[in-house]
């Protein structure tokens, strides 16, 4: 089992997770940065920021339920 940086396990699935992460966040940020968003990209909004809190909540439980796993 690999491991962190951090001390914790390491997965492909949880890379594979951040990498969405981060790909939400660039699509918000571009959205952020424009002046005036129309109705649609409002929308669009949300739905990343659902997106990211999904992803990051996912992220979260398996990193929990890896370190049970190592720490067993």
């Amino acid at each position: 089992m690999d491991v962190e940086a951090n001390g914790l396990p390491d997965s492909e699935e949880i890379h594979q997770l951040e990498r969405e992460h981060r790909r939400y966040s660039e699509q918000l940020e571009a959205l952020i940065q424009k002046p005036y968003l129309s109705e649609e990209e409002q929308l669009e909004e949300v739905r990343l920021k659902k997106l990211k809190l999904r992803i990051k909540d996912q992220m979260a439980a398996r990193r929990s339920s890896h370190l049970r796993a190592y720490v067993a």
